[in-house]
């Protein structure tokens, strides 16, 4: 995995300016792999080697239609990568192309990568040219002599198909909502980066651990005062010092406790009946229509 000092320098290759973390969205694209596709084609390893090459700093589009106003993001690195653990159709070790691609935070483009995010915006397509098409069957070049042998027919138990190959030229990459390439769109990983994913999350967690910091010390604060409401001063003194290392679900539990003896003092009455037995002997001179004897 590239750190995170790397891949913005990578990145940074393509701006006017140096642009941090903060000011762009970055993701990782599958953009194709040596697998046979919807059209019965398949990249050689050589042509995905050309491909990993060429793609870098190649823009992304919408439905390969070649549109100034249609770049949304850039390929700023590329990696081939292999699964140890997977063959293709043809029974071949299975290799994929990676890529990082960014692109700028604006107003414009928010809801699209919100969209990136939730998965509606996935698939991808790549557009190249090739200076080979190989038939799988008989070897030969397609694009030098046509041979008789059909893409998806069997023949010697072998399922035909195209291996394309002589990457001569890229043109860009598209979202789009049916890729021939069935593995090729966006992947959860950001970046590609490890580094960088612990980063971003523990930015986030340090921006809880604020919140969560600030709302308890308000809490610990509210109890005190509710307590020097109470007017128990001595209590309060002492509640200051203990709720220093109270949890913020404890003190929500000691507020709760605090504020529910406030209103059951609030609801007594404050005259005393005359035919009422105090439980207070010494406020007795104080009660309406009593007389000393």
């Amino acid at each position: 995995m590239i750190d995170q000092k790397e891949l913005l320098n990578q990145l940074n290759r393509f701006t006017k300016r140096e642009h941090t973390l903060d000011e762009v969205y970055l993701f990782d694209i599958i953009l194709c792999d040596n697998e046979i596709d919807r059209d019965g084609d398949c990249f050689s390893d050589h042509a995905l080697k050309q491909l990993a090459e060429r793609f870098v700093g190649v823009t992304g589009i919408f439905d390969h239609n070649p549109r100034c106003g249609n770049q949304t993001a850039r390929i700023f690195r590329t990696e081939l990568c292999a699964d140890p653990e997977r063959k293709t159709a043809g029974g071949l070790p299975y290799h994929f192309l990676r890529a990082n691609a960014y692109m700028v935070r604006t107003e414009g483009n928010a809801d699209l990568i919100r969209e990136i995010d939730a998965g509606i915006k996935k698939e991808v397509s790549i557009s190249c040219a090739v200076g080979k098409q190989i038939c799988s069957v008989c070897g030969g070049n397609k694009l030098q002599k046509p041979c008789t042998h059909i893409k998806g027919r069997m023949y010697a138990g072998v399922k035909c198909h195209t291996v394309l190959d002589d990457i001569t030229d890229v043109y860009e990459w598209s979202f789009v909502a049916v890729p021939a390439q069935r593995n090729a769109g966006v992947t959860k990983t950001c970046g590609g980066c490890a580094d960088l994913e612990k980063e971003e999350m523990r930015r986030v967690l340090d921006c809880t651990g604020a919140l969560l910091d600030r709302l308890t010390e308000e809490l610990r604060r509210e109890c005190v005062r509710l307590c020097y409401k109470s007017g128990e001063n001595a209590c309060s003194k002492a509640l200051a010092a203990t709720t220093e290392h109270m949890s913020a679900e404890r003190l929500l539990a000691l507020r709760e406790s605090l504020m529910q003896g406030l209103s059951a003092a609030n609801s007594k009455p404050q005259l005393i009946p005359q035919n009422a037995e105090s439980k207070h002997p010494q406020m007795h001179a104080f009660q309406f229509g009593r007389q000393e004897p």
